[in-house]
């Protein structure tokens, strides 16, 4: 039996002198396609489910998109793949011999997701975590993204098996961390926030997703979930605040249907300056 057939990876508790030890983070990262061409990479993360990660991974290539930036999107929430139904994307993903082709939408953005694959979108994908972490590793190496600027990868929710295997093998330039007002979120946004500085990526900052509604009659805004804790978050984990998007009625119908890219709102400026600025 090897000397490391058992190994742990957890090195502060382990004598042996394995290649491992040495190891750096650069030395698990993965090449991509040697036919992609990728400028910049996005982790969109957040602690837990349903804060409304996978809306920010579309508006964010949507709104890049608008200002003549080639956007993709990497859909790592392979569990809970939603991206292709907010494009509405009905189309397969093209496979050759020697790579994966993704959908383009109807304004240009590229897209890869475990949905475009399936033969039903409504099959479950019952696997185990290493063979998710492979699949997102695959979308990675084996996917060609042509000539992207930017590429925004739809994490998982957590700080799981993907989560790590997308900070080790793939050199992501940095990440947005996504919340809602309520006070359990902000609490386990540090558990992502801890997760990106331990692995060395940069951090751009905090968009606070269901902030607000609008009422329609005043204009007034009503904190739904209570007063928005976010400067607090903000300020304890040292992120800048990048945007407060509101609850919209029309924001989730266009999701609902396959329309994202119609979206109207100015909610993500400062958000994409910021990512603009990485081009700078």
């Amino acid at each position: 039996m090897s000397d490391f057939e058992n190994c742990t990876h957890d090195c502060s508790s382990c004598g042996e002198q394995c290649p491992s030890r040495n190891a750096g983070p650069a030395d698990f990262l993965e090449q991509p396609h040697p036919q992609s061409m990728i400028r910049k990479v996005i982790g969109v993360v957040s602690g837990k489910g349903g804060v409304g990660k996978s809306m920010v991974s579309a508006l964010m290539a949507v709104s890049l998109n608008r200002l003549g930036y080639r956007t993709a999107i990497l859909d790592a929430d392979v569990t809970g793949p939603s991206i292709p139904k907010m494009f509405g994307l009905r189309q397969k993903a093209g496979v050759t011999d020697s790579a994966l082709l993704p959908v383009r939408t109807k304004t240009g953005i590229d897209i890869m997701s475990v949905n475009l694959l399936l033969e039903n979108e409504t099959s479950p994908v019952i696997w185990r975590g290493p063979v998710i972490a492979g699949v997102v590793r695959q979308f990675w190496t084996d996917v060609i993204w042509e000539d992207v600027d930017f590429l925004f990868v739809d994490m998982p929710p957590g700080t799981g098996d993907v989560p790590l295997t997308i900070f080790q093998s793939i050199p992501v330039d940095g990440i947005i961390v996504v919340t809602s007002p309520q006070e359990l979120v902000s609490m386990i946004v540090g558990k992502a926030v801890n997760m990106a500085k331990m692995m060395d990526i940069p951090l751009l900052g905090i968009i606070e997703n269901m902030s607000y509604a609008l009422c329609p009659d005043c204009g007034k805004k009503i904190p739904l979930f209570g007063d928005s804790r976010l400067e607090k978050t903000a300020e304890d984990f040292g992120l800048d605040i990048l945007a407060r998007i509101p609850v919209d009625p029309t924001l989730a119908r266009n999701s609902d249907e396959g329309l994202i890219e119609l979206f109207e709102g100015d909610w993500l400026e400062d958000a994409v300056r910021r990512i603009e600025g990485m081009f700078q």
